[in-house]
Parts: structure tokens; sequence; C-alpha cells
């Protein structure tokens, strides 16, 4: 009896499968799509249904020869690709590719790799999902019309080797109107203050803090340095009486399991990953680590994912932990139950660990240091969504002052339900000073003034997007899937359309350039509205609920239309030079300024004749004094600062040096 073969998508994912199945099964990856349009051309027939030219890839035809051979001998073939729609597609593409009249082709599909969710879903095989297949081929031909189209536009009226892409163009359209906000913003001056007081009966050590809140019962807004002073000068004459004290409960529920963009969100905040590195992580952990004597063993559920589904499984297991743990206090009755958002597959579970009791200390020897940080994020959101809610008590105090009021606060914890496992982070939270807990205060008991603080602040600009916040941007308008936010950010970087300076993403000259362009003959593409509408489309397909080939029609005609009068109407780039003091050291010539694929550059102004070309360097001489400058390099790592004078000097830095207290050679 031949074995069954069982193809998947990484040899990871292989190896830790094949031990699950036994002897019956031969289990080999297909490293990803083998099969897809054809880099050198459109490789779509517009003419003719939107009929797509496929291909195997170039560098993958030995595994695809591999893959054959492999599959000659086996008289089944389970297609076991990651259970979303580009999986579904990979499957679709193999069982053409390998198709005899021999041969039975299944499909499985699993959450966890886990032997029980793996010899599971072998006993539940079904056939291709054809709305699944053709919502990846729609998203893919219209990716592809959208990008070779608009594409060699910008290469003949800015320069050679940019693209357009239509999710890609609409980020980079956000990060450049947010720098465009930031310019513009002007700061308003504002002023707090705040007195230091203390009971009669305590010391000094016993002081604690109000802040000014109204004015004569109206919100105090205190513009300049003068009426401040003003307000300081008549405290020092009132006396400062207890007004009213009130006490209230707050509760603060768990938050839900982790869904791929708020994976991506907390990790940046906790962790300061980028979403690349997140989900490069986390399919390490979805594939399997090797955890000695267990053997080879998914850690999480997949990570692409727009649902807090839970299973029952994993729930019992998550209350057996908690209830071991913590105690019956600490679990809530009922269970807490979460609402995924309406465009979610909630055939799909959220982001967990296969087995909750599996406690991060346990595996910390198999894993890598960034692999169990991961892990340990996403068991502690796991645990904690199960618990019970925190439970606190609030005292807010209202100080009187003839006719200003102050006010202060404490919180108290009276139950850490699920924080006894994890606290959220937002990015734009800062830690708060440490507080005095408030002293037993009473209504209408007098108060000694210690000290009266005034300080001024300036209003601040709308903050640049981040990993955390521009995927959170992205989600909340409906731009891009689970599966896209890290591939759009990566994208954007490679680019060079944007810069991820510190944490934050800075839009580049180059960036800033082909988004004007685009925003004036392409306003639909990228219109953030349209580009959502159009994400709903394609999960309508998903749905069965829309037919592939009307949307496409419905894009490309008047797409196109725009396309042709762009041809004419676009601004040259290319042409456009700027003089420039310098003299070409190659023929006498003066220097200009032109656009290149990578921003500005000095060019002969005898071009092509003279093809001399240079760096726009920064002004700033290399401090190893060879007499070169620096110039702004770009690196997969992202951008720095290098010599002129490389490679026979290789000094580099992150920040030029009058940034900087010291800098050093490398």
């Amino acid at each position: 009896m031949s074995k069954s073969l069982v193809i998947v998508e990484s040899p990871a994912k292989a190896h830790t499968i094949e031990k699950m199945l036994g002897k019956n099964y031969v289990v080999t990856s297909s490293m990803g799509h083998l099969i897809d349009l054809p880099k050198s051309k459109l490789g779509i027939d517009v003419n003719n249904d939107f009929k797509p030219e496929y291909v195997v890839i170039a560098d993958r035809k030995k595994n695809m020869a591999s893959l054959k051979k492999e599959a000659k001998s086996a008289g089944t073939i389970y297609l076991a690709a990651d259970p979303d729609r580009e999986g579904e597609a990979i499957s679709w593409h193999l069982k053409n590719a390998l198709a005899d009249d021999k041969k039975q082709f299944f499909r499985v599909t699993f959450d966890e790799i886990t032997k029980e969710a793996v010899t599971n879903a072998f006993k539940h095989p079904r056939d291709i999902d054809m709305s699944l297949v053709n919502a990846q081929q729609a998203r893919r031909i219209l990716d592809r019309l959208v990008g070779y189209t608009l594409s060699p536009l910008l290469w003949k009226r800015v320069a050679r080797g940019l693209s357009a892409g239509r999710v890609q163009s609409v980020a980079v359209r956000l990060i450049v109107e947010r720098e465009e906000e930031i310019k513009a913003f002007k700061p308003d001056e504002y002023w707090d203050i705040e007195v230091d007081l203390k009971r009669k009966a305590d010391s000094e050590k016993d002081r604690f803090r109000a802040k000014l809140d109204k004015i004569k019962d109206k919100k105090a807004e205190i513009s300049k340095k003068d009426y401040a002073d003003r307000i300081v000068e008549d405290l020092k004459k009132e006396t400062f009486v207890v007004g009213d004290i009130r006490e209230s409960k707050k509760r603060k529920n768990p938050y839900p399991p982790f869904t791929t963009s708020k994976l991506q969100q907390e990790a940046f905040n906790k962790l300061r990953f980028s979403g690349a590195k997140t989900m490069s992580v986390a399919q390490t952990l979805y594939e399997g680590a090797d955890l000695g004597g267990e053997g080879s063993v998914g850690l999480i559920t997949y990570m692409r994912t727009d649902s807090v589904r839970i299973s029952k499984e994993a729930q019992a297991a998550a209350k057996e932990y908690v209830l071991d743990k913590f105690g019956k206090k600490y679990y809530p009755d009922p269970p807490n139950a979460y609402k995924s958002r309406k465009s979610a597959q909630e055939a799909h579970e959220s982001i967990r660990p296969t087995l909750p009791l599996r406690e991060p200390n346990s595996v910390k020897d198999f894993l890598s240091p960034d692999q169990l940080k991961l892990y340990q994020l996403i068991w502690n959101r796991f645990i904690a969504s199960q618990m019970s809610s925190a439970l606190y008590s609030l005292t807010t105090v209202d100080i009187k002052a003839g006719d200003y009021l102050f006010r202060t606060s404490a919180t108290k914890v009276v139950f850490d339900g699920y924080t006894a496992v994890y606290e959220e982070i937002k990015e734009e939270e800062k830690p708060e000073e440490v507080k005095a807990k408030l002293p037993e205060l009473s209504v209408d008991e007098p108060l000694d003034l210690l000290d009266i603080l005034s300080s001024q602040h300036f209003t601040k600009p709308p903050p640049r997007y981040s990993d955390a916040s521009l995927v959170k941007t992205l989600e909340e308008l409906g731009i891009g899937r689970p599966s896209t936010y890290a591939p759009i950010i990566q994208t954007i970087t490679t680019r060079d359309y944007v810069r991820r300076e510190s944490g934050y993403f800075h839009p580049t000259e180059l960036g800033t350039i082909v988004t004007e362009l685009l925003m004036k003959h392409f306003p639909k593409v990228l219109d953030v509205k349209f580009t959502a509408k159009m994400e709903d489309e394609l999960d309508g397909i998903e749905e069965g609920e829309a037919d592939y080939l009307i949307v496409l029609k419905g894009f490309y005609s008047p797409f196109i239309h725009t396309v042709e009068e762009a041809k004419l109407a676009m601004k040259d780039i290319k042409k456009e030079t700027v003089a420039t003091d310098q003299v070409c050291e190659m023929c006498g010539k003066p220097m200009v300024i032109k656009w290149g694929r990578r921003g500005k550059f000095l060019s002969c102004s005898d071009y092509p004749t003279c093809k001399n070309a240079k760096s726009i360097t920064t002004g700033i001489k290399c401090p190893t004094g060879d007499g070169g400058e620096l110039v702004q390099r770009r690196s997969r790592m992202g951008s720095f600062y290098g010599c002129t004078k490389f490679p026979k000097c290789r000094y580099i830095t992150k920040k030029l040096p009058q940034e900087q207290e010291e800098v050093s050679p490398t």
C-alpha cells in the first residue's frame, strides 16, 4: 500500500506534522506559493474575463519538480496549507499541477498544530473551497492591475524602479498627510497650576497634590503667564478647605484574546517588535518547537485571524488553570464571551496558546528569547481574557480656595482580577508619577498650603504613526486584512517611501512626491473609503456573496480610463532639474539636482554625454578626517549615514555627529 502524501507550506511545519501522523504518511513542503502571475508582464487577459496566466515561479521550479516526483507514487494527496485564502489558493494550484486520473486530492485545515487537531482534520477532509480561491485570485488580480499599470507610469515620470499599490499607496498617504498635519500645527500655550497640601495635624511628608480645575465654577483655562502669576498671588491669600468627597467603584473588564492586529499593536508597545518581526516569530510558534521528550509541537493557534472566538476545549482548559492557580473568585460566572468585528471570519479562532496549561516558564529552555517573549504575551493575554474583572475604588476630593476649585483623586485596587496576569499598554500612555496616597479627609476640613506649582505647557501635534498605531488605523478604516498589515509596512519601508526613525514613520521626499502625483491623478485609488469598500467586496467573494468577475469589471473600467488621462497630464518629475553651484569634476559642466528611485541626486547637466552622478551629501565632514562627507544611505535594516569615501572609509552612524555626543568608526 502506497503512503499518502501531505503537502504543507514550510519544512518546520512538515517536520512537526510528520511526527504526529505516523508511518503511513509522507509530509513535504511547497515552500509557500509555487505558482503565480509572471513577473515580466501583466499576465492578465483583461479582454477575456481577466483570465490569469499562471506560471511556476522561476526559483521554485526545483521545488515543483521534487513535488511531482513525490506525487507519482502517492495515490492520495492531502493539501494542508494554512487555513486562509492564500493557503486555499496554494492548495488549488498544487492540485491543478499534480492532478491525474489515478489520484485523490483532499484539503485539510487546522487552526493549531497539535496531535488532536491534526488527527481530527485528517478524519474530516474536504474539497477545495472555490469561494476562498476566487477571493485570493480577485485580490491578486486587482493588486496586479493597479501595480503593473501605475508603476510604469511612475517610472516614466519620476524614476525607474518605483512602485504603486492598491493598499500600500493608501498607507503612504496616511503617513504623508500626518506629516503635513504636524508641519501645519501651531501650538497653543496653556498653564497648569497645582498645589501641595497637608492636613493640619500631619507632617509635611504626608503632603498630597491637587490640580486647579475650576475658576468661578467655569473650567480653568489659563493661556498666559501673567494670568497664571495673578492666580498664584491670589492663592497665597486664600484658605484651603475640603469641599466635597466622592467615593465610586470602577470595574475594569479583561481584554479579549489577540487578533492579528491587536497582537502586532501590543507586541510593538510592550516588546518594540515591528509588525514583520511579530509575524515571523509567531509563525515559528505556530509551526512548532521541539520540546525535548514531548517532541515538536505547535505552541499557538494560527496567527492570521480577526476573530476572538475561543474553542470550548480551550475555554475549559483555561478555567482549570485559573481555578487551580488563583481560586474561584478569579473565574467569572458566566464565563467571558467576546464579540468579533462584523467582518471577522468566525471559522477561525483567536490567537491563543494551544495548551493553556503550558506555562511560558515550562518551555523557556526550548525557545529563543524573542519566541519566549511573544509566547508569554499571547499566553498572558489569553489566560487573562478568561478571568474576572478588576475592581477599583476611586476617591475624588474637591478643595475650595475662594473662587478656585482644586481636584485630586486616588485609586485603590479592591480586587486585582485579570490584572494579576495581564495589563494592556497603550502607545500614547506615559508612566504616571507615583502619587502619595490621600489621607483620610473630611468635608469642611481646613488644610495647610505648602507649595504652589505653576507650569507652562504647549499643545502637541498629532503623533507620527508607529507600527502599532498604523496597524490600528488601517484596521479601523477597513484597509487591509490580518495577512496584509505586516507586508504593507514592509513594502513601503523597503521602497523608501517612508523611513522608520526611533520607531515612528517619517515620509521621505520621494514618498511625498509619489503620493502627491497619485492623489492628483488617481484620487479614487487612494481614497480611504473606496479602498475599504473594495476590501468589503473581496470579503463578499470569500463568503460566496459576490461574483469576482463583477467586482473586477466594476473596478477596471473606470480605472483604465483614468490611467489614459494620467499618461497625458501627469507632470514629468524626471525633466525637472535644480541648478547648483557645483561643477562636474569629470567634464567641468554644472551639476544639477535630479530625481531617482532613491530620491534626489546630483547629475552632470551634460547627461547622457557625461554620466557623472553622485549622492547629495549632508555637508557634514566625516569624523575620521579622511576628507569625505556623510551621506544618507539605506539598507534592509533602515537608513544610516556613511562616508562618501566608502569602501575606503567604512564609518557609519545612525545619527549625524551634531545629534549625538559621541560617534565612533566601525
